[in-house]
C-alpha cells in the first residue's frame, strides 16, 4: 500500500511518524512523505473549517498523485477544534474516499514521545523520570529539549524522537496520550482494511 504521509515539521517527519506508521500497520507501507504547509497545496473550498478543508485537500492531492491512504498529523497547539476538524475530515466520505488516517496530537507531536520513560532513557542514555500525563504538560516540545540538554547526549532532537519512536511501547503510548495518540493508532491499523482488496 503506498502512504502520503504529510505532517507539520522535521521532528515529525525525521523518521519518528514513520517508525511509529511502521510499527502500527498491518502490513508493510511504502510511504512518501510531505508537510502540511506546503506553499501549492491550497485550502479546499467549501463546507468546514481551516484544518477540516486543509485535510480534504490533502486527500485530494493523495488521490490525485495515486497513492492508495493519506496519513497526515497535526499538533493542536491550543486549539481544541482542530482535533473536531480532523475528526470530521476523518469520516468525511462524500466527495473524498481515499483510506486515511488523520491525527491532532495533543497538545503538540513532542508529548508522544514523553509517554514511554524507558524508551525516552534508552535513546538518551540518561534516566529519565516518567511523565503520567504528556498530554497535560504545557510545553512538550521544551520539556523535551530540556530532557536532551540535560542528558548530555549527542543526538539532534530529530534524531532523539526517531529513537523513542523505534522503541517506544505503542500501548503505553496509547493509554498516555489517550486523547491524540490512541485514536491516530486506531486509525493507521484500519488503513489498510479500509484500502479493500
Amino acid at each position: 500500500m503506498k502512504v502520503l504521509v504529510v505532517a507539520e515539521g522535521r521532528h515529525e517527519l525525521g523518521g519518528a511518524l514513520e517508525s511509529l506508521i511502521r510499527r502500527l500497520a498491518a502490513q508493510p507501507l511504502e510511504c512518501s512523505f510531505d508537510r502540511v504547509s506546503r506553499a501549492n497545496i491550497h485550502v479546499h473550498h467549501g463546507k468546514g473549517r481551516g484544518y477540516f478543508k486543509k485535510a480534504v485537500r490533502w486527500m485530494r492531492e493523495a488521490e490525485k498523485r495515486g497513492f492508495d491512504g493519506l496519513v497526515l498529523v497535526i499538533d493542536q497547539d491550543n486549539c481544541p477544534e482542530r482535533k473536531r476538524e480532523l475528526d470530521d475530515a476523518q469520516e468525511h466520505l462524500e466527495v473524498v474516499s481515499i483510506p486515511r488516517a488523520l491525527g491532532v496530537a495533543i497538545r503538540t507531536f513532542d508529548a508522544w514521545m514523553l509517554a514511554d520513560e524507558r524508551a525516552i532513557s534508552k535513546a538518551l542514555n540518561h534516566p529519565v523520570p516518567a511523565a503520567p500525563h504528556p498530554e497535560d504538560i504545557h510545553d512538550p516540545k521544551d520539556y523535551c529539549t530540556k530532557l536532551l540538554g540535560e542528558s548530555g547526549c549527542d543526538l539532534s532532537q530529530t534524531e532523539m524522537y526517531a529513537a523513542v519512536a523505534s522503541t517506544a511501547e505503542i500501548s503505553l503510548l496509547a493509554r498516555r496520550c489517550p486523547r491524540g495518540f490512541a485514536p491516530f493508532a486506531e486509525r493507521v491499523r484500519k488503513l489498510q482494511s479500509q484500502a479493500g482488496p
